[in-house]
């Protein structure tokens, strides 16, 4: 579940302007590499992509049917293990982190379904996965985004 936080968090603003951790080609591979990843040209043009529907899927824009052309040509195979069963997903080298990324998506979303949300700052693109009690965490960091929230009403109120 970390590298679908990490990916969707790629793209984070910063002082008011994006920054695409997948933009330029070095940053690309070593963030591709520190997830297992290849670094090829195909491998980040499909985690471009597939960050980009699940942005849009996580946030409401998009249904999940817009991943399904990034799963072509997976499969997965059953095999017997002494430890019981065990599914193998095979796909095109290039498209194995993405397609990890897409099953860690749909595992989160059948294991803590609703949890995985945009931080609730309008001046924040980063994502959260609330993992309390009672699911109402709202902004991917307490310290930054919630602060400055929690600041700017105490403002509106003194006015």
């Amino acid at each position: 579940m970390d590298v679908l936080l990490d990916l969707l968090n790629s793209r984070p603003l910063v002082n008011g302007e994006e920054r695409d951790g997948l933009g330029d080609a070095a940053a690309g591979r070593r963030w591709a590499r520190e997830h297992g990843g290849d670094g090829t040209l195909a491998e980040l043009e499909l985690l471009r992509e597939a960050r980009d529907a699940l942005r849009d899927v996580v946030c409401g824009a998009s249904s999940p049917d817009v991943l399904g052309p990034l799963l072509d040509g997976v499969r997965q195979t059953p095999e017997i293990t002494p430890d019981g069963l065990r599914w193998t997903v095979e796909s095109p080298r290039h498209a194995r982190l993405a397609v990890e990324v897409i099953l860690a998506w749909a595992a989160t979303e059948k294991e803590l379904p609703g949890r995985l949300r945009p931080c609730a700052n309008a001046e924040c693109r980063l994502f959260l996965l609330d993992r309390s009690r009672a699911n109402r965490a709202r902004w991917c960091s307490m310290a930054v985004c919630g602060n400055r929230e929690k600041a700017r009403r105490h403002y509106e109120r003194s006015r």
